[in-house]
């Protein structure tokens, strides 16, 4: 009754016709889809059941998202954050379960359940080993294996930092266009997502996404996160999710570090281009303490590089990180971090084509050197979970950041200061406070399985003296554009409803409210009398999704759901502003197949609309609505596991993206990809030696409206191989193996330089690496 009328008072909330923030009308399927969300209720009836706990052989930690099956009976369940399956109406008699999870060896076991011990207790504990194709179950109510990247993936391609990771994901490219210590610019589904609008990064459940950023909306920066402290990435493609709200619209990525640590280890890396780079992990507690279910560790990450460009980029950069985790009484788990991250560097940025082309530059040349920055972020991040006797499941978790950033860029070079130069300054300071908790209870429908579950959150950003000025030689300041304070405010809550209508056919409902409120008040001298300004919107976003699965190797998916990406305080609290949620509207239509155990198949249709996009002008400070948009595709990816050593991947990427307002001609979106292509082969033995060989494929796109610019598309191929030897790892990875000359970041720019009487617009590039190789070494105990 309690969630039947909250969701009572969410709809009269959101629809009634007094309320001036209220949204669009929702579609009549989905109002009944909300009576359905809340009005189903009850308890489970079984006959025998086998409840079960899979644990980490090495660290006695609980294994959340291992897949647990009854072949025979056609059963599959998920662990939940608890290692814990459940397996409910059977009947008497022995049954072999098969427990897999990424990375790790699989698990068989024949179980006994009869009606004297109606209830079994199953305990497993996995090794450390490798994914085996064959492991891999298509059901209707399974968590996707497929969306995980694991620690194995991380660990086998070369990765540089932690925002390199998100290149797993299919048919994502990232580009860095300043030094090394910028967040890098995303792309996805047709989308030039910059360094965030359109695709929503957490990390242990904190936002990664910076809010009304000083240097851009969504703002990304992944730096803080070490990479061997990863332990997995969720990740899914457009807005179906209802615990992903803000940005989450072309799709999500959730890093998961690692609970606990299998063994102490030192790396030293170092390579061509002044690159060094050092790590050390070490426990904290003892195995006494393990084996009561604490663990803690200490991660430490330093590193320097000078980089390929002719003025050495000097990038420093060091990452401390601590994690607990404690189980107390296999019903509640403590999780806390804290970490450390700063950042300092200089760049070379963007250069125009013209420079080059006549020998001013070369190509890893500049013509403002002194561009660079600096950053630095401090989380604090704590969680409880906890299980109840009826097997209901419920987390809280808060959270603090604090969060520094100061940016010089030169876009123009001399186009609106001949004398000075048109270098820029971005500057903040913030905290982000943040609250979420979340609430799961399985119970019946018709008699079947249905899983509710009810979230709710706040987050609260407190930004001060954001800034943007004009600077000559980052020491000077010319004059002040931009400056100001602003709280921005997110309230959120969701209902999320899984009912497994069969045991190949299951259904997912949710309806997701967002309230946000946005504060500023200006700086600058020339308004110092204005008073602060204020505004607040609403977005619904109601999803349903549904999985059939034909037979035990093909399954069947159709997503469909709203989201939307928030504009900047800036613009939103301005009484002409456009719309400052506006929605997106997307629907996946896919299949995952496995003809043979060893080739593991999928492929969606997909199709976005958004409301309105948005262009940030960095060196104004303005945000410019450019109007409606709509992208649709086709992804593909085949993983292919030829014998127990030798693994092959591929995806390619298709995306049609334009602009509706537009006449057809002037109706593309600049540097939005249309095709994408990554992939490779790994090769591992039982005897230490691994190695993997990559590719990635960007094709030529559109750089303006009308297309009569072209940023220049790449095919690149890295490699990583490595040994280990007792406590020893040696690796070798090397980067560009064909040398190309590529453009890694591409921009129409009008710019002009010192002695030119009048400005060009044409492409400025950042040079991509040419082939570099770094060596390593790590020691284990």
């Amino acid at each position: 009754m309690a969630i039947f009328s909250l969701a009572i008072k969410i709809q009269n909330t959101c629809f009634h016709p007094s309320n001036p923030n209220k949204p669009k009308p929702v579609k009549i399927l989905y109002f009944i889809l909300l009576i359905w969300l809340t009005a189903t209720t009850g308890a489970f009836a079984h006959k025998l059941s086998i409840k079960g706990v899979v644990y980490s052989k090495s660290t006695n930690t609980p294994l959340a998202g291992a897949t647990v099956t009854i072949p025979a009976v056609d059963k599959i369940s998920t662990t939940d954050r608890f290692g814990v399956y459940t397996f409910h109406d059977l009947a008497a008699g022995n049954y072999e379960i098969k427990i897999t999870y990424l990375g790790f060896e699989q698990e068989s076991k024949i179980v006994e359940v009869n009606p004297l011990a109606p209830s079994v207790l199953a305990t497993s504990y996995l090794a450390s080993g490798s994914l085996q194709l064959a492991e891999i179950a298509i059901s209707a109510s399974q968590a996707e294996p497929a969306n995980i990247i694991s620690a194995v993936d991380v660990q086998l391609r070369p990765i540089q930092n932690s925002q390199e990771i998100l290149r797993l994901v299919p048919g994502l490219f990232i580009a860095q266009h300043a030094g090394g210590g910028k967040a890098e610019q995303i792309f996805l589904r047709g989308f030039d997502i910059d360094h965030g609008t359109d695709i929503n990064l957490t990390a242990d459940g904190m936002p990664v996404n910076m809010v009304s950023h000083a240097h851009g909306q969504g703002y990304s920066d992944l730096h803080f996160l070490i990479p061997e402290t990863i332990q997995n990435v969720d990740f899914g493609k457009g807005p179906y999710r209802a615990d992903k709200g803000n940005f989450g619209t072309a799709g999500y990525a959730d890093f998961r570090t690692r609970s606990a640590l299998d063994k102490n280890s030192i790396k030293l890396e170092a390579g061509r281009f002044n690159n060094y780079r050092a790590v050390g992990m070490f426990n904290l507690l003892g195995a006494t303490a393990r084996q009561k279910g604490q663990n803690a560790y200490l991660a430490t990450e330093y590193l320097f590089s000078n980089g390929y460009f002719q003025s050495p980029q000097g990038l420093n950069r060091l990452n401390l990180f601590s994690r607990y985790q404690g189980v107390f009484q296999n019903n509640t788990i403590l999780s806390g971090s804290l970490s450390a991250f700063r950042s300092n560097w200089d760049a070379s940025g963007q250069i125009p084509e013209r420079a080059v082309t006549d020998g001013t530059i070369t190509r890893f040349g500049a013509i403002d050197d002194t561009e660079g920055g600096q950053t630095a972020r401090y989380n604090a991040n704590l969680s409880l979970d906890k299980t109840f006797t009826d097997g209901s499941y419920l987390k809280n978790q808060v959270y603090f950041i604090k969060y520094d950033f100061e940016l010089y860029s030169n876009f123009t070079f001399f186009l609106n200061d001949p004398e000075n130069g048109d270098q820029i300054r971005q500057k903040e300071k913030r905290q982000i406070y943040g609250y979420q908790g979340t609430y799961q209870k399985e119970a019946t429908f018709l008699g079947r399985p249905l899983r509710h579950e009810v979230g709710i959150g706040l987050r609260y950003d407190d930004i001060n003296g954001s800034e943007l000025s004009r600077t000559r030689n980052r020491k000077t300041t010319l004059s002040e554009v931009q400056k100001g304070n602003t709280q921005e405010l997110n309230t959120f809550a969701y209902l999320n409803q899984t009912w497994e209508v069969s045991p190949r056919f299951s259904v997912n409902a949710a309806l997701r409210f967002d309230r946000l409120f946005f504060d500023y008040t200006s700086l600058l001298e020339a308004d110092a009398n204005q008073t602060t300004q204020r505004s607040a919107e609403s977005r619904v976003s109601p999803k349903l999704n549904f999985t059939y699965a034909v037979t035990p190797a093909l399954q069947l998916y159709l997503s469909s759901g709203m989201g939307y990406h928030s504009n900047d305080s800036r613009v939103s609290v301005l009484a002409a502003r456009k719309e400052a949620l506006p929605a997106a509207r997307g629907a996946d239509l896919g299949l995952k197949f496995k003809p043979v155990e060893q080739l593991y198949v999928t492929a969606a249709f997909w199709l976005l609309d958004l409301d309105q996009e948005f262009v940030y002008v960095g060196d104004e400070g303005i945000v410019e609505p450019s109007g409606r948009t709509r992208r649709y595709g086709l992804d593909l990816s085949a993983r292919y596991q030829v014998n127990k050593h030798l693994f092959l991947d591929t995806d390619l990427n298709l995306a049609r993206p334009r602009a509706r307002d537009e006449a057809k001609g002037n109706n593309y979106i600049p540097l939005a990809p249309a095709i994408t292509s990554t992939g490779g082969l790994s090769y591992q033995t039982s005897h230490g030696f691994k190695a993997n060989l990559r590719y990635r494929y960007l094709g030529h796109r559109p750089a303006n409206e009308d297309n009569s610019l072209t940023a220049e598309g790449y095919f690149l191929a890295d490699a990583v191989v490595s040994y280990t030897l007792k406590n020893l790892e040696f690796r070798l990875s090397g980067e560009n193996l064909f040398n190309s000359n590529w453009e890694e970041a591409q921009f129409e720019t009008e710019s002009r330089l010192r002695n030119e009487p009048e400005p060009v617009s044409e492409i400025h590039f950042t040079p991509g690496t040419p082939f570099a190789v770094k060596a390593g070494v790590t020691f284990s105990f």
